[in-house]
């Protein structure tokens, strides 16, 4: 049987919890930024790529877009539909590996927040599968908006001291932090309890990436502009020049 990666056992169980963790509290805020850069047109159809508990596919289906959210776990996705239920909202929400999506020009906007897959993979080719499967499902003309992990920050900053300072109060906590510098992934030990009460030890290891890198990869994937800036948790704004103050890059791309 093939071993679990460290982002599959993670998501198995920790729906209810991972809604709680202070980084998924910014819901409200960034909808309000993608809508803006969408013009507010409700015609268009929005592909969110690990859409996890479904905060921004409800959110903007709730101001009237239509959106379909893809991710990998059976328990993030079942809560996200018994959420939708709840506000009697239609979505739809599949079960799909980001490096593999099924779809070809269907959609006018891809959202990809909070990690979402990217950049979570084993191997930098496998982070682009991600960013080759959005672009191929998006018409042209479109626009692709995501957060990544900013290569810029461990360079200055310690991560593990940054996590211990941000998630105060959160349920998962990280340890034993290395930054390396050949292949710019923080290797470190998560603890979380899932949502049954059973404590959970994970090895795992992200890919940081620096804005030039960003740029190279979506140019050669065909956008012809790309913009990034800072990503302040629910406060996205096209006036944070990204620093090296900033844990997360939001990036945003037009076909």
């Amino acid at each position: 049987m093939k071993t679990k990666q460290w982002y599959e056992a993670l998501f198995e169980n920790y729906a209810k919890t991972y809604e709680k963790e202070s980084f998924t509290q910014g819901t409200i805020g960034e909808c309000d930024f993608i809508e803006q850069e969408l013009n507010f047109d409700k015609s268009l159809r929005i592909l969110d790529v690990g859409c996890g508990t479904g905060r921004h596919s409800i959110e903007l289906t709730e101001r009237g877009y239509s959106v379909t959210g893809v991710d990998l776990s059976e328990s993030q996705l079942a809560l996200a539909r018994e959420k939708a239920a709840k506000k009697n909202l239609t979505i739809n929400f599949q079960k799909h590996d980001a490096r593999d999506l099924p779809f070809n020009k269907e959609f006018n906007a891809a959202i990809m927040l909070c990690e979402g897959g990217f950049p979570l993979m084993e191997t930098d080719e496998m982070n682009f599968e991600i960013l080759k499967g959005v672009t191929k499902s998006l018409k042209d003309k479109s626009k692709f908006i995501f957060t990544t992990l900013n290569g810029l920050f461990p360079l200055y900053h310690s991560v593990e001291k940054f996590c211990a300072a941000t998630s105060i109060g959160d349920n998962a906590t990280y340890r034993s932090n290395t930054f390396d510098f050949m292949t710019f992934r923080d290797h470190n030990i998560t603890e979380i309890v899932d949502d049954s009460g059973n404590k959970k030890t994970l090895e795992c290891n992200e890919r940081y990436y620096v804005p030039s890198e960003i740029t190279w990869l979506l140019k050669s994937l065909g956008y012809k502009k790309i913009d990034i800036f800072g990503a302040k948790l629910g406060a996205f704004s096209r006036n944070d020049k990204l620093t090296t103050e900033d844990f997360e890059m939001l990036v945003i791309a037009e076909k």
